[in-house]
């Protein structure tokens, strides 16, 4: 008869009536205990009704289906209990199962729990001269292999793949190996320096861990009051929100001192105070207390934690090495940085795919640029926007600049619009390729940056500037909008030796014409909805597409049973 272990209570139960045998030295049964932990594990990889899964009293924990081929090289023999029932390695992983919280992942999604108790019923055998039972023996030895697995895949590429949630997320890339995991494990007497190699070596992802550590310990202390309705807050107003506010802001540091002279006063200390938050929050810094800021303040201090945890979560999707000099577009953030020797050297604001039309997520390497560029119509838009507008009024092409040209064609011009009956023309049968022709009109403007992908996604120039001075720009049908494609055009350009001159009068001309660039340069587009900045502040923004909520779902799917990782 065997016992489910249910906690430290049946533990001890387990511990007095079934798990200890008759006393005796460890030394005398040594053999005997490896041959029945060899056992024992084969039966688990060999049960027919239930191989590769062990039970407990909370659930099953099916196992890594690496751990079987390992277990079968070594000849089932355990990896962490030794011959006298020792588990050398087993509180250094326990320790780092503790620390799990630190990086944004939970100790028990590795059974610590479980672990922890096994080990102490272990160690008390051990203290009294008595054996373990090589049943429960088993099972933490397979415990211990199968959280370090578990733990090691987490922090190398998250728990989740992106690409199996979100329709257009392409940024994983960092190969696992189990196998070589649990042999530098075992070859190894630190633990913690094997599993950092796991770890994202960004420096964006510490920062993040730094404020997450903060903001627990704000947790604990209450967080911050949770400002009640009421009308919007103007400078020289007064009441008692004022004071419950300057409380707030107070907390996450925007506000030095929570008093001021007349403390029911919304005086310019405050104003500043709420300036300083609505900048760390993509909010307009106008320094008046409306219901967009009323909003943000009163999201709670546990939301802001689990923001920051999916943000790690992100992290450890990207590639390992970002490049020495690389552009990093941060979708949520509307903002592109050119970074070069972990220095950002170039800003910009851009545009990016409205809520229909998003932006994906993934990693280029940008080859080429355009000048003066045709404007080829995607697909999604021709059937959409354009084909109605031309069966409407085909003399609509000629005024707009556009033309099509034939499917196979060898040289002939454009297809005469007027030689076509549109009434038959469907998406499917169009006659050929839609495009615009090149100058100030033209939706991409004067230069395109390709980093070619199955997205057909690129950085471009952009006719609309107005929009750049929108806080909220969700205007593109997927592709980028730069609003300052000279200035990185020149700066890119400079090492390909093209002057500024040169450039410019590349654009007059208005023919399209390519750019090789010698160096592919990496471009990253990203979607963070927290991150810490240079001045070493939180930033968050909105989660306009959704993704925060799509990533917390699939993580519960997995903690329910109901997903794959």
């Amino acid at each position: 008869m065997r016992f489910f272990v249910a906690g430290k209570a049946a533990l001890l139960f387990l511990c007095v009536f079934a798990v200890l045998a008759p006393l005796l030295p460890p030394e005398a049964d040594a053999v005997s205990l490896t041959r029945q932990l060899r056992g024992e594990i084969y039966n688990v990889f060999h049960n027919d009704m239930n191989a590769g899964v062990i039970e407990f009293a909370q659930g099953t924990v099916e196992l890594h289906s690496s751990l079987k081929k390992f277990y079968k090289e070594r000849d089932y023999l355990p990896a962490w209990i030794d011959d006298h029932g020792r588990v050398p390695r087993a509180e250094a992983l326990a320790d780092v199962l503790r620390g799990a919280a630190e990086e944004g992942l939970c100790g028990e999604d590795y059974r610590l729990g479980e672990i922890v108790d096994l080990m102490t019923l272990m160690e008390d055998g051990r203290n009294s001269d008595l054996l373990f039972d090589q049943y429960w023996s088993a099972r933490l030895e397979l415990l211990l292999s199968n959280a370090l697995i578990r733990y090691a895949s987490h922090t190398l590429h998250g728990r989740v793949d992106p690409a199996m949630v979100f329709d257009g997320w392409k940024a994983r890339s960092r190969p696992f190996v189990p196998a070589l995991l649990l042999q530098h494990t075992l070859a190894s007497n630190d633990l913690q320096a094997v599993l950092k190699r796991y770890v994202p070596p960004h420096q964006g992802y510490r920062l993040l861990k730094k404020k997450l550590a903060e903001y627990r310990e704000m947790a604990v202390h209450g967080g911050w009051p949770k400002l009640p309705p009421g009308p919007t807050l103007r400078p020289g107003d007064e009441g008692p929100r004022v004071p419950l506010l300057r409380s707030r802001l107070a907390v996450t540091g925007e506000m030095v001192s929570p008093w001021g002279e007349v403390p029911d006063l919304y005086d310019e200390a405050a104003q500043e105070a709420v300036r300083i938050y609505q900048r760390r929050h993509g909010l307009v810094p106008d320094g008046v207390l409306g219901p967009k800021t009323l909003a943000e303040l009163n999201v709670s201090v546990e939301e802001r934690i689990r923001q920051i945890e999916l943000n790690l979560e992100r992290w450890r999707w990207l590639p390992k090495d970002l490049g020495e000099r690389h552009i990093a577009v941060n979708t949520a953030d509307f903002s592109l940085k050119l970074v070069e020797d972990g220095r950002t050297v170039m800003t910009m604001p851009v545009v990016v795919g409205t809520g229909y039309r998003k932006t994906p997520v993934f990693s280029g390497k940008m080859t080429y640029l355009e000048f003066s560029p045709y404007w080829y119509v995607p697909p999604t838009i021709l059937r959409e926007d354009k084909l109605p507008l031309i069966q409407k009024n085909p003399g609509w092409l000629t005024r707009n600049r556009y033309e099509i040209i034939p499917w196979r064609s060898r040289g002939e011009g454009p297809v005469d619009p007027k030689s076509i009956d549109w009434r038959k023309v469907t998406p499917k049968n169009f006659p050929g390729t839609l495009r615009m022709k090149p100058g100030p009109w033209n939706p991409l403007g004067q230069i395109k940056f390709m980093f070619p992908n199955r997205y057909a996604v690129y950085l471009h120039d952009t006719s609309e500037k107005h929009l750049f001075r929108r806080r909220v720009r969700l205007f593109s049908s997927g592709c980028i909008r730069i609003e300052k494609p000279l200035d990185l055009a020149q700066y890119l350009l400079e090492e390909e030796g093209i002057t500024c001159d040169r450039l410019l009068g590349t654009l007059e001309i208005q023919t399209p014409s390519r750019v090789k660039l010698e160096k592919p340069l990496p471009v990253h587009i990203l979607y963070w909805t927290v991150w810490v900045d240079k001045e070493g502040d939180l930033q968050f923004r909105r989660d306009f597409y959704h993704r925060d909520l799509e990533l917390e779902m699939a993580l519960a799917a997995i903690r329910s049973g109901a997903g794959e990782e």
